[in-house]
């Protein structure tokens, strides 16, 4: 009986510990799509770079990779998280798009006079010429945390504070899609991108042709509880709609509180 008791204490424990639906949402919405400038070389690799909760990385193996791919970012590249996944015990962080998105062919080509060379396509701006993908890491599973403390984590080779890319392209929206961004909504006339800096990536997607016009669903929450349904048509939302299911997956519109 002993046994048994301190193993379903052990097993409370654990679950405690674990992270819950909504922890995982507010990591990846906070998370994704997010701007950094790169602290570090940070190499272009087939397989994820791995970063410790502890702040240490291996060095050699990342050497490595640069020599073989080269370099995804310099130190002061802006880099974007372009895909975050939760997986046991490390969250990965797709940068920039990953492996694929390195250079083109042409901007390999240099040319020049003498002992002196200059890159075709050089690139003028401060982006990164490339993705990776980065593994941070925890002792056993991820723990109950916040996507700012995650960032802290990363500090030592990407500086979030350091950049303003995101607060910028906010400042320049309308003030009504600025106000709902803030407010973590969807509102019509916003574009993906905006949507997603709102309420983060959709569980789920839908398309269908309706009225002669393709449309698309970007479904947010599950059952029971709030389901938000983000319609758009082309590159902007049509129709913004929220619902409630219940255990059964029924569901009925959201009422609107009294003047």
């Amino acid at each position: 009986m002993l046994l048994s008791g301190w193993l379903a204490a052990a097993t409370l424990l654990a679950a405690d510990d674990k992270l819950n639906f909504e922890e995982r949402v507010e990591i990846t919405r906070g998370l994704m799509s997010e701007y950094a400038t790169a602290k570090i070389i940070l190499p272009r690799s087939k397989k994820a770079l791995k970063f410790t909760a502890e702040g240490k990385w291996e060095k050699a193996d990342w050497a490595d990779a640069q020599k073989e791919f080269g370099p995804a970012a310099r130190v002061g590249d802006l880099v974007q998280i372009t895909k975050v996944d939760l997986d046991g015990d490390h969250i990965t962080l797709q940068i920039n798009g990953g492996l694929k998105t390195g250079r083109k062919w042409y901007e390999r080509i240099e040319v020049g006079a003498g002992n002196t060379t200059t890159p075709v396509g050089r690139n003028q701006n401060t982006n990164a010429p490339g993705g990776t993908t980065i593994a941070l890491y925890f002792d056993k599973q991820i723990p109950a945390m916040k996507a700012s403390e995650i960032k802290a984590l990363l500090k030592p080779i990407l500086d979030f504070e350091k950049r303003s890319a995101t607060e910028s392209y906010v400042e320049t929206l309308p003030p009504e899609i600025k106000e709902a961004i803030q407010a973590k909504r969807a509102i019509e006339g916003m574009d993906r991108d905006q949507v997603l800096l709102a309420l983060g990536p959709p569980r789920r997607k839908t398309r269908e042709t309706k009225d002669g016009y393709e449309q698309e669903d970007w479904i947010y929450g599950e059952p029971p509880g709030k389901l938000s349904f983000v319609t758009f048509r082309g590159s902007k939302v049509f129709k913004v709609k929220d619902v409630f299911a219940g255990l059964g997956g029924n569901t009925v519109p959201t009422t609107l509180p009294p003047n």
